[in-house]
């Protein structure tokens, strides 16, 4: 297993306290990075995942932000620069679908998911960038999906907002790259989570079948990819995806 060095290094990871984000958040603090993890409300569910931390526990930050919410992120980085100097690495794992055909999809299931999942994307995209350029370095990762890429039948409004967060992360991609950061993205297939569990016998085996590996993925996997973008390993990579889905 490669091991990756991060102390020094500050990540904020949106989405990270629960399921993939969870599981990047909980790597990066065991390569040694302080790590600010974002969650959108579920404070039980923030708090039972710092009791996991262990040794850590003292380079973990929770913070409660609606990263959707412009205001609400300003106030998010006002008090990150208050006790960081400097800002390495975000990821984007904040994400929510609400499924449903078109024909049927509420305005309001098609406008939330957006706002999370792409604009979620941007706002803290771009008030961690301001950060970056300070100190010319800086790693910028967007957890996608294949759904972005082939589409999935009810989820119109999950695969626009993933396909158009690929197409942001690429276009930022070419406006940083000369500032020394990065901007990538990690696309998971059906990765055994919340979700996973949740989903009945038939629809378990429906879709282990479209998956070439007959597999779901583990969030740790997800973390291992996500890693690997953040660290200086990858300096030469950026605007990419990096597919981590059986073969999907």
């Amino acid at each position: 297993m490669i091991s990756y060095d991060f102390k020094g290094q500050t990540a904020v990871v949106t989405g990270g306290t629960r399921g993939i984000g969870a599981a990047i958040s909980m790597a990066l603090l065991k390569a040694g990075a302080n790590v600010v993890a974002v969650y959108g409300g579920n404070r039980e569910a923030a708090e039972a995942f710092a009791a996991q931390s262990g040794d850590a526990a003292d380079r973990l930050q929770l913070a409660c932000c609606d990263v959707a919410d412009y205001a609400q992120a300003e106030v998010f980085f006002a008090n990150f620069d208050q006790g960081h100097d400097r800002l390495d690495i975000l990821v984007n794992s904040a994400g929510i679908r609400q499924d449903g055909v078109v024909a049927m999809l509420p305005e309001d299931a098609w406008r939330k998911v957006i706002d999370v999942n792409l604009t979620g994307t941007y706002v803290m995209s771009k008030l961690a960038v301001q950060r970056m350029l300070r100190n010319r370095y800086g790693r910028i990762i967007g957890i996608t999906s294949p759904s972005g890429r082939i589409g999935f039948e009810g989820q119109a409004n999950y695969a626009a907002s993933k396909a158009g967060q690929v197409a942001f992360i690429k276009s930022l991609s070419k406006e940083v790259a000369k500032r020394k950061i990065t901007a990538n993205c990690v696309s998971p297939g059906f990765i055994d989570t919340d979700f996973i569990a949740a989903l009945s016998p038939e629809q378990l085996a429906a879709y282990k079948a479209m998956v070439p590996q007959k597999r779901f993925g583990r969030a740790e996997e997800i973390a291992n990819a996500v890693l690997f973008l953040a660290s200086e390993e990858s300096e030469y990579i950026t605007g990419t995806v990096l597919e981590v889905a059986g073969g999907l």
